[in-house]
């Protein structure tokens, strides 16, 4: 198994994953080679169509939105989720990346891949936008609805790591998602969770507990939580900044009055708008297999697509699984 991919590596791209598959996923593939980034597509090839002059890595199946992640992964042997994780995990691919169907995505790093050793389960780590400055990341983001307070540990370890790889941030501050600043406040999974991380279990810079509502801006570098509840609050926001953006535009225009201030008002808002809009985010890393998975937005665009490659080109070349390893090892 690979620990850090070799320069020269394609990135392998689910090119039928996601709502606008595949015309979006191989313009945006499409983008990131003209950048100079190696790519190679997977996919039937009677499905992928026109692959604007990119390598196909013809496969025979897809394993769709709504199917069961586990029994697509293990049914479909030929899919192009289970191919591309297959093309990582051979060291013909530098990274994976998928805007499909997010379970089956994990289920195919996962099985293919396999978990780095002392990894006890796989998270998400998703950005955080911060204005002026590097994102933070939530953790986990959706991969475990269900927890123990040493999985919330290592998560906290793969978390620190990967934003120190990824934004270049020294000593990460690494906050604990809860109802309460105070270590009495919580579950009895997150309250468990701050005693470990207080005591060093962790070896990071445990600063305690972070609300909800101090997410953006966020004051840590890392936010840990359980699957369900970063999930659930990574779709809160995302529908709340949407409300806000959707609303504000909703006004400029509607007499002169607005129209003006619209005129004043947005060559300043459009770029902090821009900051918060996944589409510019690149996606979600898997933390804790055996090589990059980067997890686009299911409605990702060819920007978006684009990001997606982009950043895991930066974080295989970097070698971003090797500093993961290191740091649960280290723990």
């Amino acid at each position: 198994m690979p620990t850090a991919a070799g320069a020269g590596l394609p990135v392998a791209v689910d090119a039928m994953g996601g709502d606008k598959a595949p015309a979006e996923i191989v313009a945006g593939a499409r983008l990131a080679a003209d950048e100079g980034i190696e790519v190679v597509l997977v996919g039937p090839p009677d499905q992928v169509g026109d692959t604007l002059g990119l390598e196909l890595f013809p496969c025979t199946e897809v394993i769709a939105m709504h199917e069961d992640p586990a029994q697509g992964v293990r049914r479909k042997k030929d899919s192009s989720l289970v191919r591309a994780a297959e093309l990582v995990r051979d060291a013909k691919a530098s990274a994976m990346v998928s805007a499909g169907n997010t379970g089956a995505t994990m289920a195919s790093a996962l099985l293919r891949m396999g978990r780095l050793k002392g990894v006890t389960r796989p998270c998400i780590a998703t950005p955080l936008p911060r204005l002026g400055g590097a994102p933070a990341a939530l953790v986990d983001a959706g991969a475990n609805a269900e927890c123990t307070p040493q999985m919330l540990v290592q998560f906290a370890q793969m978390g620190a790591a990967y934003v120190a790889a990824r934004y270049g941030i020294a000593d990460p501050a690494v906050a604990l998602l809860s109802i309460g600043e105070e270590p009495t406040k919580g579950t009895p999974l997150v309250k468990e969770a701050h005693s470990l991380l207080e005591e060093g279990a962790a070896g990071v810079r445990f600063v305690g507990n972070l609300e909800g509502r101090d997410l953006l801006p966020c004051p840590a570098d890392v936010v840990v939580t359980d699957g369900f509840t970063g999930n659930v609050t990574l779709k809160t926001l995302e529908g709340c900044l949407r409300f806000l953006l959707e609303t504000l535009y909703g006004v400029f225009g509607t007499d002169e009055a607005t129209k003006a201030a619209a005129e004043v008002l947005l060559p300043h808002l459009l770029p902090i708008a821009e900051q918060f809009d996944p589409e510019g985010t690149g996606g979600a890393m898997l933390l804790g297999v055996d090589g990059v998975c980067v997890i686009s937005h299911g409605s990702s665009s060819k920007t978006a697509m684009l990001n997606a490659i982009r950043v895991a080109h930066d974080l295989a070349t970097g070698g971003l699984v090797g500093q993961l390893a290191e740091a649960v090892a280290a723990a």
